[in-house]
């Protein structure tokens, strides 16, 4: 598989098309829904564990290679179009258009997907409206158990067994039922909870969930991962692991990190302790394994999940969780241009 993506990464390299037709018929190849790339993909849980970092990226340079030599080639091929006219092309606004902005949420969560697809996480989604099992029941929260108390939740009112998701867990569910180990995802979406709006909590708010389970995984490789993703999304190192408790894992643990006591901002969000709390992880739980049909005495596994919002509100120094929702102009639009 290996050696064909990069087949085909010198295929994209050599390509040099000087129509719009063949420009069009190169994209519909490589980038269309039914293209290659989207074959490739598909294709990866089927990879040995042992080559999914090199499949990975090379798949990685395959996108973006076919996705630059489609961009190069119509810029080409529209600046070689003549003028219309002496004047120019007359049917061209008057005024450039201006460059858009992307959402700060949606940008941490491209990054954040970046960051884990580089060391072989795949992406997994699921439904908004959830049943009680894959929600609760399925993750070691049968009905009327204390834990559920920590997540207030929306129920429909006509059956009380359906209702708005509160964390991404249950995307989780649906993909150790329907896929065998070894299990590498993350599960990004919009969880729902019913709690007072306020500048540090949202009754809506978005959540990344990580999951992977092989044979012989351990507490160091949770903590290996940690580490990796620090780095690579805050340039920092240096983490702590608090116990916790969560239903769904044991041992569990709180990730902190160390963000420094540099400034005067700092002092005030880490409460002058130069720490900050980003998520939540542990080992999968024998009894989740079980619910989902994967035999705990074989396989072992880790999951992590982390609240967009706070990773975006860490990054961008955003100190009101609310901005993100009101569809301020003024606070948009200073995430233009940022890819």
């Amino acid at each position: 598989m290996l050696d064909k993506v990069k087949e085909l990464i010198g295929e994209v390299t050599a390509f040099n098309g000087t129509t719009k037709d063949e420009i069009e018929t190169f994209r519909i190849k490589f980038l269309s829904k039914k293209g290659l790339l989207n074959d490739l993909f598909n294709e990866f849980k089927n990879v040995n564990p042992a080559e999914r970092k090199d499949f990975g990226q090379a798949l990685n340079t395959l996108k973006n290679l076919a996705q630059d030599k489609v961009n190069q080639l119509k810029d080409t091929l529209e600046n070689a179009s003549d003028q219309k006219g002496f004047y120019g092309d007359l049917t061209r606004p008057e005024e450039p258009i201006e460059l858009g902005s992307r959402h700060p949420i949606s940008l941490v969560r491209n990054k954040i997907i970046d960051v884990f697809s580089r060391i072989g996480f795949t992406v997994s989604e699921g439904p908004e409206i959830e049943d009680d099992w894959h929600n609760f029941t399925a993750l070691n929260l049968p009905e009327y158990h204390p834990a559920r108390d920590m997540q207030d939740t929306f129920f429909i009112e006509t059956n009380p067994d359906i209702l708005l998701r509160t964390h991404t867990s249950s995307v989780q569910v649906r993909y150790m039922e329907n896929n065998k180990p070894p299990i590498r995802t993350i599960s990004p979406g919009r969880v729902f909870r019913n709690e007072d709006i306020s500048a540090r909590a949202h009754c809506i708010f978005h959540q990344v969930e990580g999951l992977y389970i092989d044979t012989d995984v351990s507490f160091a490789d949770l903590k290996q991962t940690l580490l990796y993703f620090t780095k690579e999304m805050f340039g920092k190192s240096k983490i702590r692991l608090r116990p916790s408790y969560f239903p769904f894992t044991e041992p569990s643990a709180e990730v902190d990190i160390y963000w420094g006591l540099e400034t005067e901002t700092d002092y005030k969000i880490t409460k002058g302790t130069g720490w900050l709390e980003i998520m939540g992880c542990g080992m999968v739980d024998p009894n989740v394994l079980k619910n989902a049909n994967i035999d705990p005495e074989i396989y072992s596994g880790y999951a992590f999940g982390m609240g967009i919002e706070r990773i975006a509100m860490l990054l961008y120094q955003i100190p009101d969780i609310r901005m993100f929702y009101e569809n301020d102009v003024r606070f948009l639009e200073q995430f233009k241009s940022v890819l």
